[in-house]
Parts: C-alpha cells; sequence; structure tokens
C-alpha cells in the first residue's frame, strides 16, 4: 500500500469534513453545557464529560459515531413559541446520565436556528441533516413537532437517497383534512414527487385514533401497518422491521401518558421500557441513518419524567449501536449458521448470526432481508412467511 496516497486521502476527507461543518456555522446555535445542570458540573462518569459539544465551535466529526442535533420547530403542531426550549430539557436529562459504551463517540453539534417561517425552518433542518447524512454519520434529532419527519425525509431526497421510512405514532398523520402540518406531513411524504420512499412502516398505531378507511389505502401501497396491541405481544417482530430502517421517527404519542406525561394523545400506548426496547433495535441497525423523537413539550410535562424518558431512550439507542459494532458482516460466512429450506416450491436460505442471534433471509433476485426467527420455522413448516410475502409484492 502507498503510505503517502493514505496520507493524502486521509487529508483530503478532513478537510471535507471540516469544510463541511464550516458551511454549517449559520445554521446553529452552540449549547452552554454548565446551564443544563445549574452550573452543578459533570462528574467523569457522565456522558456530559463524553461528547464532543459545540459549546462555541463545530466540533471534528471524523469519529463521531452519532451526532446529535436539536430542533425546536413546533409551529407545525399549532405551538408557536418563539423559543422552544424542548431539545435543551432533554439534554439536561441526557448529560447526567452515565456512559457505559465507551466503543461509541457522540458529538452534539448544538440547535438549529428557527427560521422566519415554518417553510425556512425545513431548509434549514434538510441542509444540516444532508451535510451530516453525507459525511456517514447516524443523526439523531432532538425536538421539534412531527411535522419536522418532513424535513428529515427532504434530507434524503436532496442527496437522491432511495429510503425506507418507519414512524412509530399513535396515530396515522395522513388527515388532509387537518391544518395542522403535525397531522397531515405523510401525505407530502409519501405522494410527493420526486418520492424516493422505497417503503413505509408505521409501528405502533391504535385503532381507535386511526379510520379504517386510512389503513385500507395504507395496505393498497404495499404498506405494512402495525398495532400497538400486536406490537407489544411480540416486540421482537419489530427488530427486523427497523433493522431494514433507513429514517425513524418516533412522536412520544405512542407512549402511554402515565410513563410520558407529555403525550397528552392518549392515556394508552407503549410503555417506557417498551419505547427503550425499539430505540435499541434502531441503534442496531447498520441501515439506520437518522432517528428523529418528536412531539416533546416541556411546558406539559410533569417532574421531566417525558425528558427523562426520552434521554432513557437514547441511552438504549446509544447500547444498540455498541451491540452494532460486534455484528459481522454478511460476506463473512464463518460467522453464520446457514438453513436451507423450502416453501411452497421456493428454495431458499436463512442466515443466522453466531454473534448476535439475529436471523437474514434471500429472495428470489438473492437479495438479503432483515428476517426473524419466526419467520425460519415458518419456512421450514412449509408456509410462506409474511414478511417475505410483502416484500414479494412490492418489487
Amino acid at each position: 500500500m502507498d503510505y503517502r496516497l493514505t496520507t493524502e486521502n486521509y487529508l483530503i476527507s478532513l478537510l471535507q469534513i471540516i469544510k463541511r461543518m464550516y458551511d454549517l456555522h449559520d445554521f446553529l446555535q452552540p449549547i452552554n453545557i454548565y446551564s443544563l445542570n445549574d452550573d452543578k458540573g459533570y462528574n467523569d462518569g457522565q456522558l456530559a464529560k463524553h461528547i464532543l459539544i459545540n459549546e462555541g465551535e463545530i466540533p471534528n466529526l471524523e469519529t463521531a459515531d452519532i451526532v446529535l442535533v436539536g430542533v425546536g420547530e413546533s409551529r407545525g403542531s399549532g405551538v408557536f413559541d418563539a423559543c422552544n426550549d424542548a431539545p435543551d430539557a432533554i439534554r439536561k436529562q441526557l448529560f447526567q446520565l452515565h456512559y457505559w459504551h465507551k466503543d461509541v463517540i457522540i458529538a452534539d453539534v448544538g440547535n438549529i436556528k428557527t427560521g422566519a417561517s415554518l417553510s425556512d425552518s425545513y431548509a434549514a433542518i434538510t441542509t444540516v441533516l444532508a451535510e451530516l447524512l453525507a459525511l456517514n454519520k447516524t443523526v439523531v434529532l432532538l425536538g421539534g413537532s412531527h411535522d419536522v419527519t418532513l424535513a428529515q425525509y427532504f434530507a434524503y431526497r436532496k442527496l437522491q437517497k432511495i429510503t425506507e421510512a418507519t414512524c412509530i405514532d399513535a396515530t396515522i398523520d395522513l388527515r388532509g383534512e387537518s391544518a395542522l402540518r403535525s397531522e397531515n406531513f405523510l401525505l407530502e411524504m409519501l405522494t410527493g414527487e420526486p418520492n424516493l420512499v422505497k417503503h413505509y412502516n408505521h409501528i405502533g398505531f391504535q385503532s381507535y385514533l386511526v379510520h379504517p378507511h386510512m389503513l385500507e389505502t395504507m395496505d393498497k401501497l404495499r404498506f405494512d401497518c402495525y398495532r400497538v396491541g400486536k406490537v407489544k405481544d411480540s416486540m421482537e417482530e419489530m427488530e427486523p422491521v427497523i433493522r431494514n430502517t433507513n429514517l425513524l421517527s418516533f412522536d412520544i404519542n405512542a407512549i402511554k401518558n402515565s410513563d410520558a406525561p407529555a403525550n397528552e394523545c392518549s392515556p394508552n400506548g407503549f410503555s417506557g421500557e417498551e419505547a427503550c426496547t425499539l430505540t435499541r433495535y434502531a441503534g442496531m441497525s447498520s441501515a439506520l441513518t437518522s432517528f428523529g423523537i418528536y412531539g416533546y413539550q416541556p411546558r406539559s410535562d410533569i417532574h421531566d419524567l417525558t425528558a427523562k424518558q426520552i434521554a432513557q431512550m437514547l441511552w438504549y439507542f446509544i447500547d444498540g449501536k455498541s451491540r452494532s459494532k460486534q455484528e459481522a458482516l454478511l460476506e463473512d460466512s464463518a460467522s453464520f449458521n446457514e438453513f436451507h429450506t423450502v416453501f411452497a416450491e421456493v428454495d431458499t436460505r436463512f442466515l443466522q448470526s453466531r454473534k448476535t442471534g439475529r436471523w437474514w433471509m434471500q429472495l428470489p433476485d438473492k437479495s438479503i432481508i432483515a428476517c426473524s426467527y419466526s419467520d425460519y420455522i415458518n419456512a421450514s413448516r412449509n408456509e410462506i412467511p409474511e414478511r417475505w410475502l410483502r416484500t414479494q409484492e412490492r418489487n
């Protein structure tokens, strides 16, 4: 190997990172880290001591695995506060948690400045996220109303990336009759042109909050929707769904009010522990590149319990990212158990990781998709796995 060439490529890459971060200065506000902890400071075991933070200068992101970005834009849900402190309220709780995953490097580039209009804010969010995605970073968006998912998607469209998207939410935000952007943004995301959404999943909807015709429409489009009760009965079945996802959007409305008091949508939903399980799955996904947690309003919280819930979800996301580093590449055949099976006259194979126990299955076009152990069991019983069938219908 030519050492000089390697050094030159490294310097070029570093300069590109520096240039991109310089270009983002005008969009970002730095963080006053000690004001988040009432000037008490942090001990060496807490996350605040191990996160690369924009306290006036955007940190070097070269080695960062996860990049945190605050979003205060909430006008899409009808909240017109000039300054939404949701991102910092979440940070206040997150930074106090303890750092267990030394193999995961985290950076925080600050808060995206709110634009003069909602469209201006979308443009700023799209610009910042697109720059970070171009650097191959996993980006976590904190705060903002659920319609910010649209700006999150626009970043992929700007980069011309075909995207599999997943929303975790008690409702399905396709209400075209609503004047609130947070209740209808999926219309533009799923039907706007050009459309780069390869597939859409919706996890945790509550039937009494969703019009039956809406589910019929989603099914005709071959999108997959999972009722909250079904998900709670078999949480492990959501791991392959999230493992195939590039863009994940989590509305805190999906968490029951007793575990997230700022959720004013429903008393029912996922428990705090189940929400943490889902975000751990997200961290474990090598395909996932952006994750937004939306809908948090500090003024609706009680004793900061929702902020603490979100902070713990982020801790489990980091835990998942750490676990993902243990996984082998699919090309490393020695790290997988291989099973051949025939169902409905289809000869296929399943792979099971010897390191994490996760499963994959092969489609007729030889592509490999994430699946679960139950998919393998169904195939071995000569039954067509629903996940296999749904994927084939979309191809």
